[in-house]
């Protein structure tokens, strides 16, 4: 056979398949899903929390940014302790405040998601209606924060922030 004829017969051979290379691409595959599944679900966004410090003992948020019916995600930063919270208008009108836990699922970090008008845990699935934060509390409901509205602002004592701190325990 001349050299040619070797060469071509080198990439015209069928190459070898294995198959514990596709065994690990698929493994990886599933892992890499899982992790991005399990960031999803970690904090009612996936991490986009707007952090937030306490000037003059408050925290204050502009109600314009809160008031398109949509839940709002902040952590609130004090040393190297966070609380994570929500706001939101309800179709009432009213500006809501909670903390993105419960006094039953907080163990599992993984908060709120907003469904249409209601809050779904992202733990157990129970649904809670945005015109009811702030007004039922204990169980699986959305932990309340005390809030006012002031010069357009919501405004949140930093003191009521960090009674959240049990919610949200440092690893």
């Amino acid at each position: 056979m001349s050299e040619r004829q070797e060469k071509r017969s080198q990439f015209q051979q069928e190459k070898k398949r294995h198959p514990l290379l596709w065994v690990a691409i698929v493994l990886v595959a599933a892992v890499a899903a899982a992790g991005m599944v399990g960031w999803k679900s970690a904090g009612g966004t996936g991490g986009a929390y707007q952090t937030l410090v306490a000037e003059g003992g408050k925290v204050t948020v502009p109600v314009a940014q809160v008031s398109d019916g949509k839940a709002h995600y902040f952590s609130y930063r004090s040393g190297d302790d966070y609380v994570n919270f929500f706001l939101l208008q309800s179709h009432d009108g009213v500006i809501r405040a909670a903390f993105d836990a419960c006094d039953v699922c907080y163990h599992a970090r993984k908060g709120y998601r907003q469904e249409g008008d209601s809050m779904v845990c992202n733990n157990c699935n129970m649904k809670f209606r945005s015109d009811m934060i702030n007004e039922v509390k204990g169980g699986c409901n959305p932990a309340p924060i005390e809030r006012s509205i002031a010069d357009g602002r919501v405004v949140i004592a930093a003191s009521d922030l960090e009674l959240g701190g049990k919610y949200f325990p440092q690893q």
